[in-house]
Formats: C-alpha cells, sequence, structure tokens
C-alpha cells in the first residue's frame, strides 16, 4: 500500500508577508511551504524520503499528479508494454525521482538511492488515487493554516483539474 506524506520545515518559514489570497502560480511552486516529503510502500516497509527541508511540498504534489496523467498517455492503458516514462526533478538539486510504467504498474526510483535499491513500485491506479488524495488532504492542511489561500484561484484551478479519485 502507497503512503505520500509531508512535513513543513521550521527552517525555511513562508515570509510573514504572505498574501496567500494572490500568490501567483511560481511562487505557490517554488517559494512557499517548503519541508520534505515521501513515498513509502508500507507493506513492504520502504521509502524513498527526502531530508533536505526545503523542497517545495505544494510543487511536489502538483507534479506528481502531472506525472501519473503523464505516464498515462499510451491509448492501450495498463496493457501497454511499451514503457511510459517520467521524472520529476527537485528545483535546487540534481536529483531526481524516475517513475517508469509498464503495464499497469509504476515504479518509482531515486536518484539519490543507492542504485542496488530496488524501486517502489505501485499499481497505477493506486499512485493517481493517493497522489490526488495528497494533493487535497496537503491544501487542506494548508487552508487550516493560511485561511486566504482558499480564496487563491489556482488553488481552484488546481483542485478542480485534479480531483479526488474513488
Amino acid at each position: 500500500m502507497l503512503d505520500i506524506g509531508y512535513a513543513l520545515s521550521t527552517r525555511f518559514p513562508d515570509p510573514p508577508q504572505t498574501d496567500y489570497r494572490r500568490a501567483d502560480v511560481h511562487a505557490l511552486r517554488h517559494d512557499l511551504f517548503c519541508g520534505d516529503v515521501y513515498l513509502a510502500d508500507t507493506k513492504a516497509d520502504r521509502e524513498l524520503s527526502t531530508a533536505w527541508g526545503w523542497v517545495p511540498v505544494l510543487d511536489f504534489a502538483w507534479a506528481l499528479c502531472d506525472i501519473v496523467e503523464q505516464v498515462d498517455r499510451d491509448p492501450a492503458g495498463s496493457r501497454a508494454a511499451r514503457p511510459q516514462r517520467a521524472e520529476l526533478d527537485f528545483t535546487e538539486s540534481a536529483d531526481r525521482l524516475l517513475f517508469e510504467r509498464r503495464f499497469g504498474w509504476v515504479d518509482i526510483e531515486a536518484e539519490w538511492v543507492p542504485a542496488s535499491e530496488p524501486p517502489l513500485s505501485f499499481s497505477h491506479t493506486e499512485l493517481r488515487r493517493e497522489a490526488r488524495d495528497f494533493l487535497h488532504d496537503l491544501l487542506a492542511d494548508l487552508t487550516d493554516l493560511h485561511e486566504d489561500l482558499a480564496d487563491n484561484p489556482a488553488i481552484w484551478s488546481l483542485q478542480a483539474r485534479f480531483p479526488r479519485v474513488p
């Protein structure tokens, strides 16, 4: 089972003068809500996690939802034998998460983990559901911290683009 989580950093707080209602997409994706993230396979008791403190957590959730759709472009869907690949790069680092979908499964590798470690592997359906749940749960947490964020049109668009899936 897949678990996606985060922790906001106390070392890199958002600027106190931030107007969350009017923050643009660049600020939302790259300048605010820094911390660490993880993807965990709870059944195998393994995880890929950052420990840098500066990862833009909302950008991670947003990019993860984008990647799940990107690796689902083959018309054959879960019957596609040809690998579909995507990567998530971390802006302030050369490290990346690498995604490869074949058939209905997505393997996820982190470049900062030794190559001898096997990738995490999840069904595409589970990854889509959990990525979207993570995004919506994160947005709920962030709007609890910053009420004005709920009035930001970029957040409305993001929620509409990636609705929760059953």
